[in-house]
């Protein structure tokens, strides 16, 4: 159960007024710990009203009720504490159960692992892949440590490896182009002018004479941002069909969740955590530069 000890420096407040400004959590979580969970001030049953006074310890607990079953799947870990847990999460796995899809998720791994760890926690994803795109996830234990790190998600730096099917027209640069839902389809975004602001950073770190490896980073999180920019500027991913990548060398998008860097939201320490290029897209970047030598 997460404690939180009162500052020296604090004013005597109500529970409630001191856990929502200083504890992290949402409205949503506060109403669920108020309706259903519990409040204790120095191992005493509180109410929200009672006072905090400096120096005090607040435990607070709320029943993990999920929809998720859970289920026995490979879980490749990268990083693990009391707090968080980052996953590789390959291709072809969603990341959440869907009213479609109830099983083989991530979701469903995940709360399969805890489970073996007598853990009781839930399934809070701080960042979301597509389907066929590989790499980290990162996963909050607690619901107010996913807050927090949403909150703060300016913080948190995304970075991916991406093969395209073309260079673009310079070595590094940045995509700023608004995304919106395409009409007439609940899955395709488009560039559209009342979209979503978008702002995508690249860097090519190779190229061969018909694809181009780059690093990309993400100033926002929209969905298929990368794969609508890069499609938008002439260069869409490899096996990308939905957005006109050819899918003679690979059935998937060659797009991959590389590299995560943030503040830890307890200890502050800087994290950096790193996934390898899988197989697949390893394999098929051996494939070209043996066909098509580097044009850099």
């Amino acid at each position: 159960m997460p404690e939180f000890k009162v500052p020296a420096s604090s004013p005597i407040l109500p529970v409630a007024n001191f856990l929502r400004a200083h504890a992290g959590l949402s409205l949503t979580l506060w109403r669920k710990i108020k309706n259903s969970g519990s409040i204790a001030i120095n191992a005493q049953p509180a109410a929200a009203n009672d006072l905090a006074h400096p120096g005090d310890i607040i435990t607070i607990s709320w029943p993990n009720n999920s929809a998720i079953i859970p289920e026995y799947l490979p879980l490749s870990i990268l990083y693990e504490d009391d707090w968080l847990l980052v996953v590789d999460k390959p291709a072809g796995m969603l990341v959440h159960p869907t009213s479609g899809q109830h099983s083989g998720t991530l979701g469903n791994a995940v709360l399969y692992y805890y489970s073996t760890q007598n853990a009781n926690n839930g399934f809070h994803p701080v960042n979301r892949l597509d389907r066929n795109t590989s790499g980290l996830v990162l996963i909050a234990k607690r619901p107010d440590i996913q807050h927090m790190l949403n909150r703060n998600s300016q913080q948190i730096s995304k970075q991916y490896l991406a093969i395209a099917s073309a260079a673009p027209p310079n070595l590094q640069g940045v995509i700023t182009a608004p995304i919106g839902r395409k009409p007439g389809s609940i899955i395709e975004r488009e560039i559209r002018p009342d979209g979503q602001e978008a702002t995508t950073y690249y860097r090519v770190i190779t190229s061969w004479a018909t694809a181009c490896l780059l690093e990309i980073m993400l100033k926002t999180g929209r969905t298929h941002q990368i794969r609508v920019h890069l499609s938008y500027i002439g260069c869409p991913l490899l096996g990308d069909d939905l957005y006109g990548g050819p899918t003679h060398r690979l059935h998937r998008q060659a797009l991959h969740a590389s590299k995560l860097i943030l503040p830890h939201p307890i200890t502050q320490q800087t994290l950096i955590i790193v996934s390898p290029l899988p197989n697949d897209l390893s394999n098929l970047i051996t494939h070209l530069g043996a066909q098509n030598p580097s044009v850099l």
